[in-house]
């Protein structure tokens, strides 16, 4: 990273999970699946978070960690005018507040956070699934498009804890827009 600038974050929630819970038809519920919310997490370049289901896996080494901004899920809830919705029923590893995601795509960054600092690289973004409706609430799928967050490769081992953090940018961040929706191409899908 050339640039700098640094901005002032809280990690909110550390998934982890060994096992994916929402796949085959929502009609079938998801899978009982054992989840932390961990203080703190392990990464390992190239694999991703010790003990998660994307750690090491061949099709997910550029995206085995999944970055959310909370201010997108605020922003979903006020939307559908629901209660605040459970942020870790996203299923995203690192849920963030404060943080701009959408212009970090493409973008190495990192993350530091009591003294240790994990660098990631912003791939693609993390689209939602139709599951969303079901575990959040109906409409949530369409309402979290362009706000599921960014898909990261591990570009350094490091430790990520809970609590106050920096996110360090190449490039400029809006925080105050953290809950944007980002223009995404028109779909197919309802």
């Amino acid at each position: 990273m050339t640039a700098s600038y640094r901005y002032d974050v809280e990690v909110l929630h550390l998934l982890v999970s060994p096992a994916h819970a929402y796949f085959g038809r929502a009609r079938e519920g998801a899978a009982d699946v054992p989840t932390t919310d961990a203080e703190h997490v392990e990464l390992v370049a190239g694999k991703g978070i010790v003990g998660d289901r994307f750690f090491g896996k061949a099709a997910h080494m550029d995206a085995a960690v999944t970055v959310f901004a909370i201010e997108a899920l605020e922003e979903i809830a006020a939307e559908l005018g629901t209660v605040p919705l459970d942020p870790l029923l996203t299923r995203r590893n690192v849920v963030l507040r404060g943080a701009h995601l959408a212009p970090l795509l493409g973008q190495n960054f990192a993350l530091e956070s009591r003294g240790d600092l994990v660098r990631l690289k912003a791939g693609r973004p993390a689209h939602p699934c139709v599951w969303m409706d079901e575990m959040l609430a109906p409409g949530a799928h369409k309402a979290m498009r362009g706000r599921g967050g960014v898909r990261c490769q591990v570009l350094s081992d490091g430790i990520l804890h809970r609590g106050p953090a920096v996110l360090i940018s190449p490039v400029p961040l809006d925080p105050g827009r953290a809950g944007d929706a980002t223009l995404l191409r028109p779909s197919r899908l309802p």
